[in-house]
C-alpha cells in the first residue's frame, strides 16, 4: 500500500538523524514512490512529509542528505502542483541562492539546488517573480559565465563532467525563467549574457554547446522586439548566421549536423519573427539558399521542415534580397510541391505564408513595371502629338510668309517697270518661284540658289533687287531660310519661326532626357546647333538634296503615329530629333513585349 509506505519512511527519516546513509536511503525510496504519481506527492504533502523534507535539506549537516532532499523535492515539487505552490515562497529561493553561494558547496549541490529552482518556476509565473525578486536569476546568469571556461572545456564525455552538468542545468533553469508563460522582465534581464553565448557559438560548434545556448537564445528572443533588436546589435544574427554556413558544409558527411543546422534555424527564426526587416542581415550570408538546401533533405521530420519553412517565410517577407534568392534557387517549385505532396496542415500553412511573400513580391513588381509602362506610353504619346502640332503650326506660318512675299514681289515689279510687259511678267515669274522654292523645304526637295547668277533671258533691275536685299537683311538673322530665299523680310516670320523653334526643342529635350538618358543636356543642345549649321550647309549645296529626313519633310501628309512610326523606320537617312521619337516608341513596345510575356508565364 502506497500510503502505508509514505508512513513509514517519513518515520525513517524522523529517527534516524545520526545515519546518513539510512535518512539517503529512505529519502531515494520517497522519489521513486512519487516520481510522475500525483497521488503520491499529494498524500505526503497532507502527512507533512513535504515540509519535513524541505527542513531537512536545510538543517541537514551531512552533504549527502542534503543533495538527496533537495533532489527529492525536486521530484515531488514536478510531479504536483500544489507541492510546487506550497514551496513556491521567496524563503526557499534564498536558502537555495545559500547553497549557490557558499564556498563549501560541492558542484553536485548547486547541481540540486538549481534543478529545484527549475521545478519551481517551470509553467509558474509566481515562481518567475520570486526568482526575479530575491535576485536568484542573477545568480543564475552568473553561473551561465562563470561554470564553464571556454580555454579549459573538455567535452570528450560531457555525461561525467560535473560542471558541464551544472552548466546545462543553469541553462535549462533560464529558459524556464523566460518562458511559458513568457515573461517579458525576465528576457529583458538574461539578455545582458548574450555576448558570452555569441562569444561561445563564435569559438565553438560542438553540439554539446550550441544546443543549450541556442535553446536559450530562442526562447529569451521569443517575441520580444526589444531583446530580438538588440541580439542583432550586437552581431548575433551574424554569428548565427555563419554557424549555419559552418554546419551545413558538414551536414553532406554528418548527420548530427544536419540535425543541429535545424536547431540553429529555429533560432535564427525566432531571431527575426517579430522584427522581419532584420532578415536583410542575413542576405549577405545566403541564409536562404542555405535553408532550402537543408529542406531538401529527405530524413527531415514534419516538425524539422515546418520550422524551415517558417524561418524562409520570415526572411522574404520583407526583405527583396531574400525574395530573389529564394526564386533564383527554385524556392518556388519546392513550395509548391510541399503544399500539393503534404497532408499535414500546419506544414501546408507555413508553405502557404511563403507563397503569399511570393505573390506580394511579383504583385509589386508587377505594378512598378505596369506604371513605367503607362509613363513612356503617356510621354510617347504627348511629344507624338506635339510634334504634329509643331509641324502644322510651321507649315501655316510657312504659308503665310508666301502669300506676303508674293504680293510684295508682284507690287514692287509694279512700280518698278509697269510699262515694259516683258520684264513685268519675269519679276512676276521670279517671284512665284519663291512660294515654290520655300513650300518644298518640307516636301525633301531643295530648288537651285537665289544667289545664284541669273539666267540669260533673265532682266532684272539690280539697284532695285539690292536695295531691296539690303533693307530685309537688316531685319532678319542668318538663318535657313536666307540661305532659301532673300525675300522674306517680314519680322512676323522671324517672330514665328523662333517660337516655332523654342517648342519644338522644349519638347524633344523633354523626349531625349526621359528615353535616352545618356544624352545630357549640354549634348542635345550642341546637336540641335550643329544641325542647323549642317542645314544652312545643306541647303546651300545640291549634293544633299535627296539626304533629307522623311519625317521633316511629311508635313503635308495626312498621318497618324502608326504610320509615321512606319515612316521613320523605312527612312534609312533621320535626324537626330525624329531618330530620338522613334527610340522612345521602340523601347516603348518593348516595354509592352515585357508584360506580355509575363502574364503568360504567370498564366501558365
Amino acid at each position: 500500500d502506497m500510503k502505508t509506505d509514505l508512513n513509514l519512511l517519513l518515520e525513517c527519516l524522523k529517527y534516524q538523524m545520526d545515519c546518513p546513509l539510512s535518512q539517503k536511503e529512505a529519502l531515494i525510496t520517497i522519489y521513486s514512490i512519487c516520481q510522475q504519481n500525483s497521488e503520491a506527492s499529494e498524500y505526503l504533502r497532507e502527512i507533512g512529509g513535504l515540509m519535513f523534507i524541505n527542513d531537512l535539506a536545510k538543517s541537514s549537516a551531512h552533504c549527502i542528505v542534503k543533495e538527496a532532499a533537495l533532489f527529492t523535492l525536486g521530484i515531488i515539487i514536478e510531479s504536483n502542483v500544489y507541492c510546487q505552490q506550497t514551496l513556491c515562497t521567496s524563503a526557499l529561493f534564498e536558502d537555495l541562492i545559500l547553497f549557490l553561494i557558499k564556498k563549501d558547496s560541492g558542484v553536485n549541490l548547486k547541481r540540486m539546488s538549481v534543478y529545484v529552482i527549475l521545478v519551481l518556476v517551470s509553467n509558474n509565473k509566481n515562481g518567475q517573480t520570486c526568482v526575479r525578486d530575491t535576485g536568484c536569476i542573477s545568480l543564475l546568469l552568473q553561473l551561465f559565465r562563470t561554470t564553464l571556461s571556454m580555454s579549459e572545456k573538455n567535452l570528450s564525455d560531457e555525461n561525467t563532467d560535473p560542471c558541464y552538468q551544472l552548466w546545462c542545468s543553469v541553462c535549462s533553469t533560464l529558459c524556464a525563467c523566460v518562458n511559458n508563460p513568457q515573461n517579458e522582465d525576465n528576457q529583458n534581464i538574461c539578455c545582458s549574457v548574450f555576448p558570452h553565448a555569441k562569444e561561445w557559438l563564435e569559438t565553438c560548434t560542438e553540439p554539446e554547446i550550441v544546443r543549450p545556448i541556442c535553446s536559450f537564445l530562442g526562447l529569451t528572443v521569443a517575441n520580444n522586439s526589444y531583446v530580438q533588436k538588440y541580439f542583432a546589435s550586437i552581431g548575433g544574427l551574424d554569428t548565427l548566421a555563419k554557424v549555419l554556413l559552418e554546419l551545413m558544409h558538414d551536414s553532406c558527411l554528418s548527420h548530427s549536423s544536419m540535425k543541429l543546422a535545424v536547431v540553429v534555424t529555429k533560432t535564427l527564426d525566432a531571431c527575426i519573427a517579430n522584427n522581419s526587416a532584420m532578415g536583410v542581415v542575413l542576405a549577405k550570408y545566403h541564409t536562404v539558399s542555405e535553408l532550402l538546401k537543408l529542406l531538401s533533405n529527405e530524413t527531415l521530420s514534419t516538425g524539422e521542415k515546418i520550422s524551415i519553412i517558417l524561418t524562409i517565410g520570415h526572411c522574404t517577407e520583407v526583405c527583396e534580397e531574400n525574395q530573389c534568392e529564394l526564386l533564383q534557387n527554385n524556392g518556388l517549385p519546392l513550395m509548391i510541391q510541399v503544399l500539393t505532396e503534404s497532408q499535414d496542415e500546419e506544414l501546408i500553412k507555413a508553405a502557404t505564408f511563403v507563397l503569399q511573400n511570393c505573390k506580394q513580391m511579383s504583385k509589386l513588381a508587377f505594378t512598378a513595371l505596369k506604371m513605367r509602362v503607362i509613363v513612356s506610353i503617356s510621354v510617347a504619346h504627348i511629344v507624338t502629338n506635339q510634334y504634329f502640332s509643331i509641324q502644322e503650326r510651321v507649315q501655316g506660318e510657312i504659308f503665310v510668309d508666301e502669300s506676303s512675299v508674293a504680293n510684295s514681289k508682284a507690287l514692287k515689279s509694279q512700280e518698278v517697270k509697269p510699262d515694259d510687259p516683258k520684264k513685268y511678267t519675269e519679276g512676276t515669274q521670279k517671284v512665284v518661284c519663291c512660294p515654290q522654292l520655300t513650300s518644298k523645304l518640307n516636301n525633301q526637295v531643295l530648288a537651285p540658289s537665289l544667289t545664284s547668277a541669273p539666267q540669260k533671258n533673265e532682266t532684272v533691275n539690280t539697284m532695285d533687287a539690292a536695295s531691296t536685299r539690303q533693307t530685309e537683311q537688316r531685319n532678319i538673322p542668318c538663318s535657313v531660310t536666307e540661305l532659301q530665299t532673300d525675300s522674306v523680310p517680314q519680322s512676323h516670320n522671324v517672330n514665328g519661326k523662333a517660337a516655332c523653334g523654342k517648342s519644338r526643342s522644349d519638347g524633344l529635350y523633354f523626349l531625349v532626357t526621359f528615353f535616352l538618358p545618356h544624352l545630357g543636356q549640354h549634348s542635345f543642345c550642341s546637336e540641335k546647333t550643329e544641325g542647323v549649321k549642317s542645314t544652312s550647309a545643306i541647303s546651300s549645296s545640291h549634293k544633299m538634296a535627296d539626304l533629307r529626313c522623311l519625317g521633316c519633310t511629311a508635313g503635308g501628309l495626312s498621318l497618324n503615329s502608326k504610320t509615321f512610326t512606319k515612316m521613320l523606320q523605312r527612312c534609312l537617312h533621320r535626324c537626330e530629333h525624329h531618330r530620338a521619337i522613334l527610340e522612345a516608341e521602340e523601347r516603348y513596345r518593348g516595354e509592352l513585349r515585357r508584360v506580355a510575356a509575363g502574364n503568360s508565364n504567370r498564366s501558365a
